[in-house]
C-alpha cells in the first residue's frame, strides 16, 4: 500500500479515482499549483496541483493505478 499523508509536501486526492497521468518524476521541481497528476474520477478528468514549491522526492503511483483520498500520491521536499 501507499504511506497515508505524513507532512505538507504529501500530495492527495479529494476523490477516490484512477491515475490516468503523471506529469512529474523523482528530481523535478515544481512550484505550488503546478499540474503534477491527472485523475479520473466519476467519469471526469481533474489536474492535481503540486502543494507547496520544492523537489518532488518520491511518486507512489503509475499511469492505471486506484487511488483514495487517504493516500499520499507523491512527495514533495518544501524548499
Amino acid at each position: 500500500g501507499r504511506p497515508r499523508p505524513h507532512h505538507a509536501g504529501c500530495v492527495t486526492t479529494a476523490m477516490p479515482g484512477t491515475i490516468v497521468a503523471v506529469k512529474v518524476k523523482v528530481g523535478d521541481k515544481v512550484s505550488a499549483g503546478d499540474g503534477v497528476l491527472v485523475i479520473e474520477a466519476m467519469k471526469m478528468e481533474n489536474e492535481i496541483q503540486a502543494s507547496k514549491t520544492g523537489t518532488v522526492v518520491a511518486v507512489h503511483v503509475a499511469k492505471g493505478d486506484s487511488v483514495t483520498p487517504d493516500e499520499s500520491l507523491l512527495e514533495i521536499q518544501p524548499e
